[in-house]
């Protein structure tokens, strides 16, 4: 099932979303709107830069296409580093790969976890979280989304577990790492599938996604990007971490 998900989300994504062909306008959004993107770019103008001619931005404005291309490669890259420096392999080839690393994953997850009572209780429960996740990469950026039509980080992960196993989590971010109801983890080793985990910076969270196993997480980054999985093991996301919490199933 999930081979043929993985193959599929990605050659979805980059065969059935609309092109852009007009740069979008400015949207002001109010400052109530939760978990703002991870980063912002200051206006051209506060900067004193002219803006560009209308005709030269509507060609530099990347496609939807492109967007989920560099979202497939981007979680790719993180999940397939075989594949990574090959620029040859084509996009249908790493898709099927992906699919089969996140099958191994799933599947190794079950050998796992069923040997106690508990957790066997459990297994299913975390696939279908995994798996549930896993079809949304690919799914656009969008500040205060909560739907397929767009996700912010936390908008992700609640729709993931509200869909997948019934639970309601707080909901944005920051209130979910303080929810005492689940287990505080502190340190990545001892992160397992399904773990929420945390990043931020001066002691505060700004950014949550789903542990999927051997040292990467899937998330909703920030604007101009999609849905995919990256390293928290080194680079950015790995300075980035605060915490992880595990969720009762």
């Amino acid at each position: 099932m999930l081979t043929v998900l993985g193959a599929v989300s990605f050659q979805a994504a980059a065969q059935q979303a609309p092109s852009q062909n007009s740069t979008p306008a400015s949207v002001s959004v109010p400052a109530a709107l939760p978990d703002a993107p991870v980063s912002t770019v200051a206006p051209l103008e506060s900067a004193g830069v002219t803006a560009p001619v209308a005709t030269a931005a509507v060609a530099a404005a990347p496609t939807m296409r492109d967007r989920a291309t560099q979202a497939a490669t981007a979680t790719l890259t993180a999940l397939l580093p075989r594949l990574a420096v090959s620029d040859s392999v084509p996009m249908l080839d790493r898709s099927t790969a992906l699919a089969g690393d996140l099958s191994k994953l799933l599947n190794q997850y079950t050998a796992n976890a069923a040997q106690p009572s508990k957790a066997n209780a459990d297994v299913g429960k975390v696939r279908s979280l995994l798996e549930s996740a896993v079809a949304l990469i690919g799914t656009p950026y969008r500040w205060g989304g909560t739907s397929t039509e767009g996700f912010d980080c936390s908008g992700l992960v609640s729709y993931v577990f509200r869909n997948a196993v019934g639970i309601e989590l707080p909901r944005v971010s920051r209130e979910m790492a303080a929810d005492s109801e689940a287990k505080l983890i502190s340190s990545t080793n001892e992160l397992r599938q399904g773990d929420l985990v945390f990043f931020g910076h001066r002691g505060r969270v700004d950014h949550v996604g789903i542990y999927v196993g051997e040292g990467r997480f899937l998330h909703s980054p920030s604007t101009g990007k999609d849905v995919r999985v990256d390293t928290l093991l080194s680079g950015y996301w790995s300075n980035k971490f605060m915490q992880a919490r595990r969720v009762a199933m």
